[in-house]
């Protein structure tokens, strides 16, 4: 017979739901990425960035009011606030742009490399001491991207400097991020949306196109499940060691493979692929140092 403690012990310690949590939000991303890829072959992509980001804004309305709205505006260091929302701007403009010509696990590969770029700025921008084997990872992850660049199928080269240039301002938010410690989630989350919804709303009435119904409900699920991976990604944070949730990251690559062969019938060449294991051996070694470093007194 069970004890009264076993009974009422959770299913799930903490740690292992931050980690399903976590899974979780890396498939929502995955999805929300084909979702994406669909609509923009038929949408501009200013117009799925309008839809998609009032959608955002509308689901996240009850916790900005919960937050207090007066508290948006009141931002430390505005002009770094600015920057992080051209960059976060440009970087989901370039993610749709990518996708279009570009097979997902193509354009996911150059995102996944955004942590090695992040490594390898951070010196220079916010200061930070980067050792011989951190720097050692950079230059393995650098050979991957290398590597990476053939691009699956015939596509133009246009495309590919396009998600480069994506993945490059992804690094930079989440540069700027770090220099803005101490500025709520909440009002980054708030600021990025109305950052692509004023892009969207410039960019949408020159290729505008009238959605069907369905699509209307794609469109606006594009917020949704957005929100809804920032939120599970927020929470597993929250309930597990940063070192533990984070190389589940690239549980993304293996996603845009499988999604963008059902969907989209694209199969990724060898050298992706290996460029692809190459960005990630190096991410998990930039992962290890850095929580090495931290454990170390």
């Amino acid at each position: 017979m069970l004890s009264d403690r076993s009974a009422q012990s959770p299913l799930l310690s903490a740690p292992q739901l931050g980690v399903l949590l976590m899974l979780v939000g890396m498939f929502l991303f995955s999805l929300n990425d084909a979702m994406g890829k669909w609509l923009v072959a038929s949408y501009g992509v200013g117009q799925v960035l309008l839809i998609r980001s009032l959608a955002a804004l509308i689901i996240l309305a009850p916790f900005l009011w919960m937050f207090g709205p007066a508290r948006l505006f009141r931002l430390e260091r505005p002009k770094l606030q600015a920057a992080r929302v051209v960059f976060s701007t440009a970087e989901v403009f370039c993610f749709y742009a990518a996708v279009r010509e570009l097979p997902l696990a193509d354009v996911m590969t150059y995102w996944l490399a955004a942590p090695i770029y992040v490594a390898a700025l951070s010196p220079f921008l916010l200061g930070e001491r980067v050792g011989a084997l951190r720097w050692a990872a950079i230059g393995i992850g650098f050979v991957g991207v290398l590597v990476a660049l053939t691009p699956s199928g015939d596509v133009s080269p246009f495309a590919t400097t396009v998600a480069i240039i994506g993945s490059m301002c992804f690094a930079l938010m989440v540069l700027t991020g770090r220099s803005l410690r101490r500025t709520p989630d909440t009002a980054l989350v708030f600021w990025q949306l109305v950052g692509a919804g004023l892009a969207g709303l410039v960019l949408a009435p020159f290729e505008w196109v009238s959605p069907s119904g369905i699509d209307w409900t794609l469109l606006a699920l594009l917020g949704v499940v957005a929100m809804g991976a920032h939120l599970c990604v927020n929470r597993a944070l929250k309930l597990a060691d940063a070192a533990l949730v984070a190389p589940l990251q690239y549980t993304l690559l293996p996603w845009a493979i499988i999604l963008g062969w059902l969907f989209f019938a694209d199969v990724p060449n060898a050298l992706m692929l290996a460029g692809g294991a190459i960005i990630i051996g190096a991410g998990l070694m930039l992962l290890i140092r850095q929580r090495r470093a931290v454990e170390t007194p």
